[in-house]
Formats: structure tokens, C-alpha cells, sequence
């Protein structure tokens, strides 16, 4: 784990590691290559398609690893290019990972302690301002997702199945468990995974 990345992590627990009350994006339209057009109600049954049938525990476990994999040898350049204006780089989007899985350790905590809890939004296009994504180098963004990520792992794997039905309060989603957010997590990281695989398989491709 570089210095930068245990900082980072300190600042926020330091802080109480309570993100700020802002909006979620739940259509990701900094981040995704879909069409613009996409509706929140499409972009959850994408999402749902990918873990279908499948162990969200499985591949939320799997995800550092493949993004480890994806870009083992890749020149800055790739990592820092744009696929199109207003769009994230593949670094940006591994810093995006790592802030993410943060507000889910603090999510997941919340509905387990305060079943019911309120669960604020974020603005993500906003905590990539703050948090200068572009700064980021990929290696620590990926370091700081895969700490992260191993922690609530443990963490879910000690609950009981009643807790793992405790709720929350999402402003955008409404009621969800701790069962449904590992869901969506999981789902989460297909849909980044796959605009990184993207990304890069596009800039390799022959003009």
C-alpha cells in the first residue's frame, strides 16, 4: 500500500468516515459508453443482468484481481486518455472504484447498526473534482479498492442471513439490504471493468 493511499484512507476515518450528503448518479453518465439516453430504469436492468444467476460474493472478490490484469503493462498515456470529452479516463475510473467501495463500508455498517437508516446520494462527478482523480496514480486507486474491498468482504462473511436483510433508506433507490447493495456492488464493478477493457481494447485496435 503506497503512503498516499494509507493517507487518504486515514483522512477520511479521521473524519468519521461519513461521506458527504450529496446525490448519487444512477445513470453514470461521466463514466459510461452507453447511449446518453439511457434511463435509470435501463441502466438497473443492465446491471441486474450482469449478476444473474451468479455469487455476488464471488465477483465482487474477482474484480481487483481482473482490473489488476487489465492494466499490467499499460503505458500512462493509455490509462490517462479520455474516450471522449466528458468522459473518464481508465484512471479516473479506478479512483472512482476505490471512493465508491469507501461509501459502501460506510453504507453497509449503517443499515447493520440502524436498520432502516437514511442513506444520503452522491454527486460523483462532484467527488472526482474534489478528490483531483487525475492525480491519481492507477496503481494506488487500485491498492486503495482492493484494501477496501477485502475489508467489507471479511466483514459480510461474518453476518448472520437476518443481518444481511437489514435496510437502508437509499435517496434514489429506496429500500435495500445489505444483501442488495453486495448485489449492486457486484454489478458495479462489471460495468467499470468493462469500459476499462474498452478503453483500452479500443486504443490498441490499428487506425
Amino acid at each position: 500500500m503506497t503512503y498516499l493511499a494509507a493517507r487518504r484512507i486515514r483522512n477520511y476515518l479521521v473524519a468519521g468516515g461519513v461521506p458527504p450528503p450529496l446525490r448519487d448518479n444512477v445513470v453514470m453518465q461521466g463514466t459510461s459508453d452507453t447511449p446518453a439516453t439511457e434511463t435509470a430504469d435501463q441502466y438497473k436492468a443492465r446491471l441486474g443482468s450482469y449478476v444473474r444467476g451468479k455469487d455476488p460474493i464471488a465477483m465482487q472478490r474477482e474484480a481487483p484481481r481482473t482490473l489488476a490484469n487489465l492494466i499490467e503493462g499499460a503505458p500512462d498515456e493509455m490509462l490517462d486518455r479520455r474516450a471522449a470529452p466528458g468522459k473518464w479516463s481508465v484512471r479516473a475510473i479506478l479512483a472512482h472504484l476505490a471512493e465508491d467501495e469507501l461509501v459502501s463500508s460506510w453504507r453497509y455498517r449503517q443499515m447493520i447498526e440502524h436498520s432502516g437508516a437514511t442513506l444520503p446520494g452522491f454527486d460523483q462527478d462532484e467527488w472526482a473534482r474534489l478528490g483531483d482523480y487525475d492525480s491519481w496514480t492507477p496503481r494506488e486507486a487500485l491498492e486503495m479498492f482492493r484494501l477496501l474491498r477485502e475489508a467489507n468482504l471479511r466483514m459480510l462473511a461474518r453476518l448472520s442471513p437476518e443481518e444481511r436483510q437489514r435496510y437502508g433508506i437509499h435517496a434514489e433507490r429506496g429500500r435495500i439490504t445489505v444483501e442488495d447493495l453486495a448485489r449492486h456492488m457486484a454489478a458495479h464493478d462489471v460495468n467499470h471493468i468493462n469500459q476499462v477493457r474498452r478503453s483500452l481494447e479500443l486504443q490498441e485496435a490499428p487506425a
